[in-house]
């Protein structure tokens, strides 16, 4: 048991250079106490118990009888019947129950490696989600602090451009509220109006002319200002609310991470500080190779075949005769025949025993059993291997997807950049195009967030590759 154990800590290390070391940890952790891990692995170890059950003899047989009254025999009184009997299976019968015994339990242990694998795979899947989560987060704080930047850089032009049109008071009232700023900016335009009709006939059209000029600027600039600051709050305000929901998923994914390793979902996860993208040194073809010669689940099933080849030995060897070899003591006391004591000596007999196994339906049920099986075995083979390539083909198209896009993102994230420092520039300078600000800072967003998920798919995708290979990729 100990050496069993020993083992079993050997093939739970995780050799690998492509995570950081936290994931390593979290790896070895879920290995040595995840409940279902530790429960596939009892199962196995059950298995093996079997071996010595079926590689021993039959247990031999005694059989006592006793006579109440000593039975008169020639050779005296008979005071019991004693027999002792050891069967013995057909020749070569007890090596292949063992290895029929052996393959069944390395088909478990497969089993086992299966859900080790499953396992890890689990675990690097939440380990990245939880990631790009983080990521998101971050992101997304940056990019609110960029918009109330933006919105603070809208209130000053705002202000600016109401002490440049001399109608400060009103455009700061309507900052704070539409209705009430509404109201001002008609009533000046009707003052406007007004003084233009008291004039004479020619300065009544230059009056009026010059009038309507100063609030049409007034309006243009207060309207066109306060219109930039309720853009920017209204990307603030979704923006927050994304952030909000962002920070709620944590819980959820922590959780289950942490019910993979068996422990409080409560508990702390470090995360890595960044994440490159990914490749896979291996050839296709070399990696398809690899998954057909180590999927653990082939493995089971390779094992399961061999053991039906055994169960059909079994049963050849089951139609063959039983031996039995024994002996048989009967006890005597002496009788006394007219006065004198007769007989009373023990008999010892040795006895041999000899099955004769007549009824063949049984015996070539049995073999026929064990091959339909075995066929049965090398089908599920067959559609197994099927649907690994699929799933291989599959991974390695969603690998290029992910890496075209972690190029497309990175391209784009540093256009978007470049294309908002000019709008910034012009903003700043003339105060136009704030709407197209907005609208640049908006997809520079979404790049970022795109980017971090391109990255995460790729070593998701690549963990699902070595989760198929059982092995590590790079």
């Amino acid at each position: 048991m100990k050496k069993i154990a020993i083992i079993f800590l050997l093939f739970l290390g995780v050799q690998s250079t492509s995570f950081s070391q936290s994931l390593d940890e979290y790896l070895k952790v879920a290995a040595e106490n995840n409940p279902e891990l530790k429960a596939y692995f009892n199962e196995y170890l059950a298995s093996l118990e079997k071996v010595p059950q079926v590689g021993a003899l039959p247990d031999p047989e005694l059989t006592m009888g006793f006579f109440f009254q000593p039975m008169e025999r020639f050779m005296g009184n008979q005071q019991a019947d004693i027999q002792l009997m050891q069967t013995f299976p057909w020749f070569g019968m007890l090596k292949t129950q063992k290895d029929e015994a052996s393959k069944m339990a390395l088909a478990q242990y497969e089993v086992f490696q299966d859900a080790k694998y499953r396992l890890f795979y689990q675990v690097k899947n939440t380990w990245y989600q939880l990631y790009r989560l983080e990521e998101e987060i971050r992101i997304t704080e940056e990019n609110l602090e960029i918009l109330k930047q933006y919105e603070r850089l809208a209130l000053i032009r705002f202000q600016s451009a109401d002490i440049g049109t001399g109608s400060g008071p009103s455009n700061m009232q309507q900052a704070t509220s539409m209705n009430s700023g509404s109201s001002t900016s008609s009533a000046s335009s009707m003052g406007g109006m007004s003084g233009g009709m008291t004039s004479g006939t020619s300065g009544k059209s230059s009056s009026k002319g010059g009038s309507s000029m100063g609030t049409s600027s007034s309006m243009n600039g207060g309207g066109s200002g306060m219109s930039d600051v309720l853009r920017v709050r209204i990307q603030i305000k979704e923006l927050e609310n994304t952030l909000a929901l962002l920070e709620d998923s944590r819980l959820p994914i922590k959780a289950e991470f942490n019910q993979l390793l068996n422990r409080d979902i409560n508990e702390v996860v470090s995360i890595a500080d960044s994440l490159s993208g990914s490749v896979v040194s291996w050839e296709r073809q070399a990696l398809l190779d690899s998954i057909t010669q180590n999927n653990p689940m082939l493995k089971m099933l390779d094992a399961e075949e061999e053991a039906y080849e055994a169960q059909k030995k079994m049963a050849r060897l089951e139609g063959r005769p039983m031996l039995g070899a024994g002996v048989n003591y009967i006890p005597f006391s002496p009788r006394t025949e007219n006065g004198m004591p007769m007989g009373g000596n023990d008999m010892v007999m040795p006895m041999l025993r000899l099955t004769i196994p007549i009824y063949r339906k049984k015996y070539n049920a049995l073999q026929k059993e064990a091959e339909l099986k075995q066929l049965a075995v090398q089908q599920r083979r067959e559609n197994t291997v099927n649907q690994l390539t699929t799933r291989w083909s599959t991974a390695l198209r969603d690998l290029d997807d992910a890496t075209r896009r972690t190029k497309l993102y990175r391209e784009q994230t540093d256009l978007a950049r470049q294309t908002l420092n000019l709008l910034m520039t012009s903003y700043a300078t003339d105060g136009r195009d704030f709407e197209e600000v907005l609208r640049v800072q908006q997809q520079l967003l979404d790049y970022q967030l795109k980017l971090i998920t391109s990255i995460v798919d790729q070593h998701v995708t690549i963990a699902m590759l070595e989760n198929l290979a059982a092995t590590e990729l790079n």
